[in-house]
């Protein structure tokens, strides 16, 4: 056994080398030709080793194909929009509010469509699998979330179903929690998009603050006719931010492709189709109230026109098909970006096209790359060829949706592309969102030939996958079914034509539907679709050539690229909060009390602010003696417990401060907060200075180790104390508001029963008040009492002595 295990583990070396290297890749295919590396492929246990029986994976299916059905009813039954809402917190201005207009039926669509196939395929890209169970309660969550957000009407609702997605993507992409790279690419996701998330909750609460409401359709209506003031472009720039992370924009764009240790199922679903596009949905939903603001223009066609190039570029590192269509993905949300930040109604239908498009030819090219992964045991394309005899409808899934990412004519992608070029052609462009889109459509086409063609129809130097095989009905029929509708919506387009009308509509609201249908009717410039496949054919001719010199180009960029700044921040962040909070929990209390009450003064200069300026004189006269007494307590208490240092005399002096306070009390009208601080000054007085005498008598130092003068303690005392009394002055400078005192005078007698006053405020309307301070005096009698009846045995054992 020993001899067998070192010998595979030698060829696995041998091998992964030669994978490197062509030269030797024949001479391992002879020595070894079953030879594989590890991929997300699920083991194929024993159809009894677990997981769902057919029941019960129809039951799960019956979830997406329940609510398809329902969309489907909605668009051919009702007229758009609807709208409703539930009372949630209504003193918070919240309420579950929900609309559906043209661009939520479309996401609606996409969600339960593509959904309804994901869960056909996972039933057999899983089968037998022991958590298949989880997998599909997790993308019902998931998918549910997803629903919520696309028809919220409710900022804090919408916020609510957006971290939902965070949450269950999470789950979702970790889901082979026993290896470290499902858990690393899992946790990198969710920091990630957690921390967009945080961003986008500032930005939402902040934009409902200024407008004065958190509904989503009437800010919307709203925001256009607002200036832009310092508020709302912070609130702009916050929700950017948290939808950049989602929807993985330059420069958070790095852990889409990591997500792809995800099972297949999740990649269609969550990362082609799905809950990327939240972000883009986010922007589109708002680009009616912010489109005309020169920020979020330049801010769209920026990071667009770099995620869309940069990351059709950092396809042709890739060797792995699923992170070559990851990097795919990312382009094309960056073109839609691109293309939300463009004007005009012609830019909404290529948003809502490119919309659909991307799901109906992305999905069955994952849903491709699983079927492989999952005949063959591997995706890296250097071991993959002449598949199409093995897997036939697989191919024949990948050549339909392959025509449809290149826009190879007679597919919706044909048409697509045809929108998207006479837009950039109309719109004022960047020059370099014009070059970015030419790549990312040339290299498009060569990433759709190497998916469709490569891998199926070209015979590599050795055909290392000479076992390879087609799945069942579950894993050949969704790829097919969403590549043929991509294919029959090409033909015959007007199938969805008042969809995305209506969804432009929704996108740029007064414009006129049926000038937005004709839109898709104009056929595409020859010469510019010549030039994209030339393009695009060179490039996947020379993919291997292009590979090897942007991996080389990429070792040396990816040093100060975003990942590595991300996996620096992850060894940086422990050392940075271990130096913290050695700096800050040293065991010191004085060191404490400094920090917090710095850091309050630092909180109460920023609150008070201006206010400062026109600070009111003194508090107005005349005096009671009673007070100008008990105000000279105080001071005199203060000064003593700053300078003396032995601890019972300290405590006694501290007294004074608390025994000045109750005076006061008793003198401004206050005599149940007198009371109560006289009791509990006594008893602490007392309870601590007994303490303290029992710790002199056991020998313990009776001073203060602290030295008498510490310049920064007074300062920060000096400003604390300053601060303070400017509150108070600024405090007694507002005029008086009569709302409570009119409230309580007018509902005592008919509410509470009572004429006096005070007495009803105490014992009815702030019963759980009084409460507290009954608590507080029974507590502090009851801290006294083993203090008392000490004393009275010591006193009882004298008198015995003296008998």
């Amino acid at each position: 056994m020993g001899g067998r295990a070192s010998r595979h583990r030698r060829d696995a070396f041998v091998f992964c080398y030669a994978v490197q290297d062509p030269c030797l890749r024949s001479v391992v295919a002879r020595i070894r030709p079953m030879a594989t590396i590890t991929t997300s492929a699920p083991a194929h246990p024993h159809p009894d080793a677990g997981g769902l029986g057919l029941a019960g994976r129809a039951a799960f299916t019956a979830v997406p194909v329940v609510a398809l059905a329902w969309v489907l009813w909605l668009l051919t039954t009702q007229s758009l929009p609807v709208q409703g809402q539930i009372a949630w917190i209504p003193d918070l201005g919240i309420d579950l509010a929900w609309r559906i207009d043209g661009l939520s039926a479309l996401m609606l669509l996409m969600i339960t469509g593509v959904g309804s196939a994901v869960f056909v395929y996972a039933g057999g890209y899983l089968a037998g699998h022991p958590q298949q169970s989880r997998l599909y309660v997790l993308l019902s969550l998931f998918m549910l979330a997803m629903i919520g957000c696309v028809t919220a009407d409710n900022l804090i609702v919408l916020f609510v179903f957006w971290e939902l997605t965070s949450l269950t993507s999470f789950l979702l992409v970790g889901f082979n929690h026993t290896e470290l790279s499902s858990r690393k690419s899992a946790q990198q996701a969710f920091l990630v998009t957690g921390t967009g998330g945080l961003a986008l909750l500032a930005g939402l609460l902040l934009l409902g603050q200024q407008v004065g409401t958190y509904s989503l359709s009437a800010l919307i209506e709203q925001i256009p006719y607002e200036a832009p003031t310092p508020a709302l472009t912070t609130a702009l720039v916050l929700i950017l931010v948290g939808a950049f992370t989602k929807s993985a924009q330059f420069p958070f764009h790095f852990w889409l492709p990591n997500a792809m240790s995800a099972p297949t199922p999740v990649s269609a679903y969550l990362h082609s189709a799905t809950m990327v596009k939240l972000g883009v949905y986010l922007l589109a939903r708002l680009d009616p109230a912010f489109g005309e603001w020169d920020l979020w223009e330049i801010a769209l066609k920026t990071a667009g026109s770099i995620t869309a190039a940069w990351g059709m570029v950092l396809a042709l590192r890739e060797r792995d098909l699923k992170r070559i269509l990851a990097w795919s993905t990312v382009a094309t949300l960056g073109t839609l970006v691109v293309l939300i930040g463009l004007r005009g109604e012609g830019a909404t239908v290529a948003v809502g096209a490119l919309l659909l498009a991307h799901a109906l030819y992305k999905a069955p090219l994952f849903f491709v790359a699983g079927n492989i992964d999952h005949g063959t045991g591997t995706r890296v394309i250097d071991r993959l060829g002449g598949l199409r005899k093995a897997m036939p409808f697989t191919a024949a899934a990948a050549l339909l949706a392959g025509a449809s990412m290149a826009g190879m004519p007679l597919s919706f992608g044909y048409i697509v592309k045809d929108v998207i070029l006479e837009v950039k052609s109309a719109d004022d462009v960047f020059a370099f969102a014009r070059a970015a889109n030419t790549v990312f459509g040339a290299i498009a086409v060569a990433v759709a030939g190497v998916a469709a063609l490569r891998v199926f129809w070209r015979h590599p130097g050795a055909n290392e996958t000479p076992h390879a095989h087609e799945g069942g009905p579950a894993l050949v029929l969704p790829p097919l079914v969403l590549a043929s509708v991509g294919i029959g919506l090409g033909l015959f387009p007007f199938f969805v034509d008042e969809l995305l009308a209506d969804a432009s509509l929704a996108m740029t609201p007064g414009t006129e539907a049926i000038v937005i249908s004709l839109a898709l009717e104009i056929g595409p410039s020859l010469g510019s679709l010549a030039v994209t496949l030339l393009i695009g054919a060179l490039i996947y001719v020379f993919w291997d050539p292009l590979h090897r010199l942007f991996e080389a180009l990429g070792a040396k960029i990816g040093r100060i690229g975003m990942a590595s700044h991300y996996e620096r921040s992850l060894v940086w962040l422990p050392k940075a909060a271990a130096a913290v909070t050695r700096r800050l929990q040293h065991g010191r209390l004085p060191g404490y009390m400094t920090l917090t009450i710095g850091a309050v003064s630092v909180g109460l200069l920023a609150a008070l602010g201006p206010a400062l300026l026109t600070l009111p004189g003194p508090m107005p006269g005349p005096w009671s003696w009673g007070v100008v007494g008990s105000v000279m307590l105080i001071g005199l208490g203060a000064v003593a417990a700053a300078l003396l240092r032995d601890r019972l005399t300290l405590l006694l002096a501290s007294g004074l401060v608390g025994y000045g306070s109750a005076a006061l009390f008793l003198f401004v009208g206050a005599p149940d907060l007198a009371f109560t601080q006289f009791t509990v000054e006594t008893v602490f007085v007392v309870v601590v200075a007994a303490v303290l005498l029992k710790l002199k008598r056991l020998g313990r130092p009776a001073s203060i180790e602290e030295p008498a003068w510490r310049p920064g303690a007074a300062f920060v005392s000096m400003a604390f104390a300053t601060l303070i009394t400017a509150l108070l002055l600024l405090t007694v400078a507002t005029p008086f508001d009569a709302f409570l005192s009119d409230f309580f005078a007018q509902r005592s007698v008919p509410e509470a029963y009572g004429r006096n006053v005070v007495n009803v405020i105490l014992v009815d309307f702030r019963a759980l008040d009084t409460l507290g301070e009954i608590a507080v005096v029974a507590l502090s009698f009851l801290a006294a009492l083993p203090l008392l009846r000490s004393l009275r045995g010591a006193s009882e054992a004298q008198q015995e002595g003296r008998r």
